[in-house]
């Protein structure tokens, strides 16, 4: 969605449709009933999630709207009370440290150090969960995880949309914890 956003853009190609975030149509689709998800999965259980503001989605493209947006689906679908928001969040977030090819670029142990304030950052919410709805910030959060030995887990958004739906298949649950991989089966 960035590439093609900041492509037209660049190199001032017309175009005329509207760009929109996932996180947009999800958000819209749920307004609209054609999403019907809810968080009576978590009503008792109580499991607490938290959630990245993506660079690419929320500072370099559609701002705190899109970061409104993406709030509004992630309590839908786990809950308003067992949401926890990162402090500072939505425009002012920390970036991951993953972005822009850096979990490829072979620099681990630098990633790591600056990446250490996003694991800080998730670690002060007691959260047990990180969403993370851009793949390279996925990826980032959940090695931090790992290297760091945080304890906590980091799901993609759609899986917990899945969950929250049904539909999340026995195959698609790599991210979750004990606590929530067998749900729904």
């Amino acid at each position: 969605m960035y590439a093609v956003r900041a492509g037209l853009k660049k190199f001032n190609i017309p175009y005329n449709f509207e760009i929109k975030s996932i996180i947009q149509l999800y958000a819209q689709w749920i307004r609209e009933g054609k999403l019907k998800v809810n968080s009576d999965w978590n009503k008792d259980l109580k499991v607490k999630f938290t959630v990245q503001d993506p660079c690419q989605l929320v500072r370099k493209s559609f701002g705190d709207p899109v970061a409104d947006e993406l709030r509004f689906v992630v309590k839908a679908v786990v809950g308003e009370e067992n949401f926890i928001d990162m402090t500072p969040n939505k425009s002012n977030n920390y970036c991951c440290g993953g972005g822009g090819g850096y979990l490829q670029s072979g620099y681990t142990e630098a990633r790591h150090h600056y990446g250490q304030i996003k694991f800080n950052q998730i670690k002060n919410t007691g959260a047990t969960y990180c969403i993370a709805p851009c793949h390279n910030c996925h990826s980032q959060i959940h090695d931090l995880n790992d290297h760091f030995d945080g304890g906590y887990y980091t799901v993609h958004l759609w899986t917990l949309i899945c969950l929250s739906l049904g539909i999340l298949g026995e195959n698609e649950r790599a991210y979750l914890g004990p606590d929530l991989a067998e749900l729904g089966l």
